[in-house]
């Protein structure tokens, strides 16, 4: 069953991590049931696993195989890839990994983690939740896991699976004499999580702990450097696959003539105040446009997104401007990126993958900060830093009461713009068509 389930995970349709976040369990029902379940659950687990573990105490197995757990953010996967090469490089260990089917996709970008060696859950039910939770427990016993760092920051859901694993070592973010999210008392090393540092370097700090143990009772004491943040270049498979499926997308305008400008409108249904307004974009793309003569627009987005980014599209009034919404699988997106000369976007997955690919990003943030959540790579935020942001954090479950994104609306279009021109005006078509033709041969 679960090795089936495994192969099936790649076999994903474009977007579908998108897709099937809108038909399966809400985002506030997972909360609910983390929240009214998760708390007694922890606490019982706490307490079950203690006695068990001074019944059955042994001594710690060899780092041989680290499984490292972060279900519900595709970004995240891509800040999570220094701190998970860190670990592999520093003790040899075989990786895997552990998420959301919905968000499996995201692990292609890096592919740091053997696609043989990830395990999905499925959230289109409580049943298959449930079903593939116990599912979980068995496969780490299969394959003998003897670590597991947790990165999660706001799950009790991941609290008892660490816990539950079987591993002789369990890292992870506590909460300790602080009065935030309780997640039971399950691990072997505690991390303080730090909010005033970028989210990749708590979970570098994570890594820490388990090498340099033993240590006092809170882990990461030591400082991180900016350079442990460097990423690799994501592999391209085939950047003449992105050419073409262009070419077959767009009839009216070759895409090798021109400059590419990548616009991505939305920002999932998680967080909805990270949205700029439509009409914002719609200005923003006229202007791109009546500026650049060789640029081409292209608007990404989910499946069932595909007819709001043509209405927007439309709406920009240039046959330089067309939505490919659905058409990109997430693993394909590096190769689009590999051809781009800009992504505009919301702070959102994509804006990871864009700019780990090299990519120049505009990334625009609100109700987070890009102070500890900025893409790694080739990002430029821009962020308006009104005194009621961030207002999603650790302390809150991600779940904001603002019904009223001032914050993205305190971003201006001449912002953007200005902050487009900056990049495009270092390019030419000449250097955009070299490209395309080197990578295509």
């Amino acid at each position: 069953m679960v090795a089936s389930h495994q192969r099936a995970a790649w076999r994903l349709q474009p977007w579908v991590s998108h897709a099937r976040a809108t038909t399966g369990i809400n985002i506030d029902t997972m909360r609910r049931i983390d929240r009214l379940a998760g708390i007694p659950l922890c606490f019982l687990a706490t307490i079950i696993l203690k006695l068990w573990w001074l019944v059955r105490r042994r001594p710690p197995r060899p780092i041989q195989r680290i499984l490292f757990v972060e279900l519900s953010e595709m970004g995240s996967t891509i800040l999570a890839d220094p701190a998970m090469r860190k670990a592999r490089d520093s003790t040899g260990a075989e990786s895997y990994f552990v998420i959301f089917a919905r968000n499996v996709g995201s692990l292609a970008i890096m592919d740091t983690i053997p696609r043989s060696n990830i395990f999905t859950i499925r959230t289109g039910s409580l049943w298959q939740l449930a079903y593939d939770s116990l599912g979980f427990l068995f496969w780490t016993r299969r394959n003998d896991i003897d670590t597991v760092i947790d990165f999660e920051l706001f799950s009790r859901f991941t609290g008892l699976l660490t816990g539950l694993a079987g591993a002789n070592r369990r890292i992870g973010f506590h909460r300790l004499y602080g009065e935030g999210l309780y997640r039971g008392d399950m691990l072997t090393h505690r991390v303080a999580y730090n909010p005033h540092i970028h989210i990749a370097k708590n979970f570098i700090a994570l890594v820490n702990a388990l090498l340099n143990e033993p240590s006092s009772a809170a882990y990461g004491k030591a400082l991180i450097d900016d350079s442990e943040l460097a990423l690799p270049v994501p592999a391209l498979a085939n950047p003449a696959h992105a050419v073409a499926k262009l070419k077959s997308l767009i009839t009216r305008h070759d895409p090798s003539q021109h400059r590419l400008v990548l616009i991505n409108p939305n920002a999932g249904e998680m967080l909805p105040q990270r949205r700029w307004m439509p009409s914002r974009f719609v200005e923003l793309i006229r202007r791109l446009l009546a500026g650049h003569d060789d640029l081409l627009v292209l608007i990404t987005g989910a499946p069932q997104e595909r007819t709001d980014m043509e209405r927007l599209a439309a709406q920009c009034l240039s046959d330089r401007c067309i939505s490919i919404a659905g058409a990109w699988a997430v693993s394909e997106l590096p190769e689009l990126f590999s051809i781009a000369s800009l992504m505009i976007t919301n702070d959102s997955g994509p804006a990871h993958f864009a700019a780990a690919s090299g990519l120049p990003t505009i990334v625009l943030f609100g109700p987070e900060t890009p102070d500890l959540y900025r893409p790694l790579g080739n990002s430029m935020p821009i962020y308006a830093g009104l005194a009621c942001s961030p207002c999603v954090t650790v302390n809150n479950h991600r779940k904001s009461a603002c019904g009223d994104n001032v914050c993205m609306r305190a971003i201006t279009v001449d912002q953007v713009f200005i902050s487009a021109q900056a990049v495009l005006s270092k390019q030419s078509l000449r250097d955009s068509r070299s490209v395309v033709k080197a990578m295509t041969g």
